[in-house]
């Protein structure tokens, strides 16, 4: 199930992951971002990469969550999303959900719904929502959105007319 976040503090969170993605869209990826927070304070920003790694060579997996939990885990250590709360401007799809489970993530946050991407950007879907693939996760993960919706889904637009 996911709910709504209405705490004032997801709303500053979740604008720098918005702001993040507005950053991978100006290096010439798609624009999503994540955040992840630990005990009220931000550990780790990060951005989508999948057109720009590894040398502008490109890589599939290089989601703005995925990068979330390889940049934390190798600035922080391997138990750095343990816990921690992850804000991310738009639904995790399957695979982003899995890797946050699997990192131990308690809480994700997002602002643009899986059918808001697929409304705006179109092409390839898997359209699972985040919620629906850790709907029987042991230990439960809370899912929370959407918040901040309109500026996630205006920078999916503006990729859009930029391609």
């Amino acid at each position: 199930m996911t709910h709504r976040a209405d705490d004032p503090l997801d709303a500053g969170f979740m604008q720098l992951a918005v702001d993040a993605s507005s950053d991978a869209l100006r290096a010439g990826n798609m624009p999503f971002g994540a955040v992840l927070v630990q005990g009220g304070q931000v550990l780790q920003v990060s951005c989508n990469q999948r057109r720009t790694a590894n040398a502008g060579e490109g890589d599939c997996t290089a989601h703005a969550e995925v990068m979330l939990i390889r940049e934390a885990t190798a600035a922080h250590g391997p138990e750095a999303l343990a816990g921690g709360t992850v804000y991310a401007s738009g639904e995790p799809c399957a695979m982003c959900s899995g890797a946050l489970f699997w990192a131990g993530v308690s809480r994700i946050v997002y602002a643009a719904s899986t059918p808001d991407i697929i409304a705006v950007l179109g092409g390839r879907a898997l359209p699972v929502r985040c919620h629906e693939v850790l709907a029987n996760a042991s230990p439960a993960v809370r899912v929370d959105g959407p918040i901040l919706r309109e500026a996630a889904v205006a920078l999916l637009r503006s990729a859009v007319e930029r391609s």
